[in-house]
């Protein structure tokens, strides 16, 4: 698992919608498991008529930031005008974005979506064909050695005449010592060969690692290299980015059934440290996925596990954390509505049938006790709504917002500031003008695609008042 956790994990592509100009874009982007490698990229449109869209990438920040290459035209779909797709290659690894430039009835607009690149594995050459490749090697060798040797033998003689035993012998030197020199280069390639594998190995995605204690009711957590002999200079435990006052999202998910879950914000205490009171858990083994962004618009979740004994006791639940207790996943599946304590109901407008690597907007609606969309719904943490998407097996979690999979800081970075790709929603979140303690709409939508077929626990957090709710909804993505 830990070698698919950055940004999401398990989750390598992005799912999110943004606004360039008039036109709507639900972008799909699929990076690649090695760099350099190709990145997919679909889009869908809605608004105004787009006639075509042009992709760039383009490193989020540095120098190469400033010298975009050529942009790629993306090719639209002859069956639905509104579907576009295509591919570029991501060069580097490290935190990059995709510019879109749309052109369309209502004129050009532009805009860009951040996307994360490492290599995640290293692709095994096949075997059959390592044997084939090894023979016709070996073949390529000896055909050197044999050219010299026949070249030291009869390239000077004249038609008709044989070479005598001298040049025979001097023939034979030479193809032994033709031999010697090809053989030695093709050790001395395999070295080098080998170096640039284990540099490439060294670069393969490990996540930050963090390390979590529990001192009485207060759980402290270090965050630091997961290679301590060799420091990701790109990815500092100093350089977190802040969301609304948060330098980290922490889920809280009891193992195996997912029956308790918190969404919890520890705070910083020096670089590299958090730590926060815990509210009162029920006792087990949790696994703690925290959320966090780096300077660069790069965004990692750390994994690792706490133990919470018998009996304890903790304080009271922060205003802007928030916790469910449920059945376990393994029980009766949830279904498209959860009940919630203070009477309230969270409604899933639930698809007839989910499959894995396919976008969908995922529909929430919070229902107040009379059955009534909720008239008080607030903004939580500047959105209208979070939500996470856990595997069961726990191989799987996104974090992810009303937008879509990408954090508002990444998203900032990738605009350079600028509000051109967010909604009035987004604007809320990055601290616009919307005023947070205004009744907005009690729906919300999250884009999202399961990554893998297999049976998943959603978690969903709205607020209205002062309440912050946690719906919990199961959901088992088909095979596509």
């Amino acid at each position: 698992m830990p070698a698919l956790a950055y940004a999401h994990v398990g989750n390598k592509d992005v799912f999110q919608e943004v606004q360039a100009g008039p036109y709507r874009l639900f972008v799909t982007v699929r990076p690649p498991n090695v760099i350099p490698g190709v990145a997919t990229v679909e889009v869908r449109s809605s608004g105004p008529e787009v006639k075509g869209i042009s992709i760039t990438p383009v490193p989020m920040v540095g120098e190469a930031s400033k010298h975009p290459p050529t942009s790629d035209a993306m090719a639209r779909s002859p069956q639905d005008p509104a579907f576009f797709s295509g591919s570029l290659w991501l060069m580097a690894p490290g935190s990059w974005k995709v510019q879109f430039a749309v052109t369309g009835a209502a004129g050009t607009a532009s805009t860009s979506v951040p996307v994360p690149a490492f290599a995640l594995t290293m692709l095994k050459m096949n075997r059959t064909l390592g044997l084939i490749l090894g023979g016709l090697g070996t073949l390529l060798v000896i055909g050197v050695a044999g050219i010299v040797g026949a070249a030291i033998r009869e390239a000077r003689l004249r038609p008709g005449m044989q070479p005598d035993a001298a040049r025979i012998r001097r023939s034979w030197a030479a193809a032994g010592a033709a031999l010697l020199v090809v053989s030695a280069a093709v050790w001395a390639g395999g070295k080098w060969w080998n170096v640039e594998a284990a540099d490439y190995a060294d670069r393969v995605y490990q996540p930050l690692h963090l390390t979590p204690s529990l001192s009485g009711d207060t759980l402290h957590l270090s965050v630091s290299s997961y290679l301590t002999d060799n420091p990701r200079r790109d990815r500092l435990n100093s350089d977190f980015l802040p969301d609304h006052g948060h330098l980290m999202h922490l889920y809280a998910i009891r193992e195996p059934g997912m029956d308790a879950v918190f969404h919890l914000h520890p705070a910083p205490t020096a670089p590299g440290q958090l730590a926060m009171t815990l509210p009162t858990m029920p006792a087990g083994t949790y696994r703690l996925f925290g959320d966090i962004v780096h300077r660069n618009g790069l965004p990692e979740t750390l994994i690792t596990e706490l133990n919470v004994p018998e009996g304890f006791h903790g304080g009271m639940l922060s205003p802007e954390d928030a916790s469910a207790l449920t059945s376990p996943v393994s029980e009766n599946e949830l279904g498209p509505s959860f009940h919630l304590p203070d009477g309230y109901t969270m409604r899933w407008d639930r698809p007839a049938r989910l499959r894995a690597g396919q976008p969908v907007r995922f529909r929430f609606t919070l229902l107040d006790p009379q059955g009534k969309p909720a008239s008080d719904t607030l903004p939580y943490l500047g959105m209208a709504g979070h939500a996470a998407f856990v595997k069961a097996d726990f191989s799987a979690f996104a974090h992810t917002h009303p937008e879509g999979s990408a954090p508002m800081q990444s998203l900032e970075v990738a605009n350079e500031g600028g509000m051109g790709a967010m909604s009035g929603m987004d604007q809320m979140a990055l601290g616009g003008n919307a005023d947070a303690s205004k009744p907005i709409a009690p729906t919300v939508e999250f884009p999202y695609g399961f990554p893998s077929a297999g049976r998943y626990r959603i978690f969903v957090q709205m607020k209205h008042g002062a309440t912050v709710e946690t719906g919990v909804f199961d959901a088992i993505a088909q095979a596509n």
